[in-house]
């Protein structure tokens, strides 16, 4: 689930999509967690984008971790799918972050640039698209960032768009923090200055996601 100024966007496994956007009350919206890079055509398994659209599913999260991890989705395969979600009015959740590997070489920075860079290289307009930095040593192992961490990364980001896209892209994008997020520690994740929401796993599914949401409150009541 996707947590951003507020917004709330859940996110169910395909065959749930339908059922979950029937219950949910009409402020909170639904997303796919993927959606395949093309038209429709002979790829079995796949759910394009216009299927989603069919659906009245407007958002969809592209280029999570484990997609590109485990299903060797590259950059630029990433940032295709981006942009032909883009182009179906679909609205984009578009998934960066660093391997332990990766982190503890010190070159966090230069991977979460790559990411983000083959994404910009294929659009330009970025108002429906949320990027959500998701350490992965920190989704599912109970590890968080910091919040001195996160805003690092985020901090970072927002720099990149201000550099290599616009300052006007750079005010506006929402960048979401995604990695062992719970009710805990969402609070003081909240206060830091550029982490605009969360990527919810796990604590979606516990009571403690209700305070969550209510962590967004936290930075525009400051």
């Amino acid at each position: 689930m996707i947590i951003c100024s507020e917004e709330v966007v859940v996110s169910p496994p395909f065959v749930f999509l339908p059922l979950v956007k029937s219950l949910l009350r009409p402020d909170f919206h639904v997303a796919a967690q993927n959606c395949w890079v093309k038209k429709g055509g002979a790829f079995t398994g796949e759910v394009s984008a216009e299927m989603l659209v069919d659906l009245g599913i407007p958002w969809v999260i592209l280029g999570h971790s484990e997609r590109r991890l485990l299903l060797g989705e590259s950059n630029e395969f990433v940032g295709d799918k981006v942009a032909y979600a883009l182009s179906k009015n679909l609205k984009v959740i578009a998934c960066v972050g660093e391997t332990l590997e990766q982190r503890e070489s010190g070159s966090t920075m230069e991977v979460v640039a790559a990411q983000t860079k083959a994404i910009s290289e294929r659009i330009s307009d970025w108002t429906n698209v949320v990027v959500a930095y998701e350490p992965v040593w920190a989704i599912g192992t109970g590890k968080v960032a910091s919040p001195a961490q996160a805003q690092e990364v985020h901090s970072v980001l927002r720099e990149w768009f201000h550099t290599s896209v616009s300052p006007e892209v750079a005010a506006s994008i929402r960048i979401i923090y995604g990695g062992s997020v719970n009710g805990a520690n969402c609070k003081e994740l909240a206060t830091q200055p550029d982490v605009d929401g969360f990527l919810v796993g796990g604590a979606s599914l516990k009571p403690e996601f209700v305070d969550i949401i209510k962590s967004a409150t936290v930075k525009n009541s400051a």
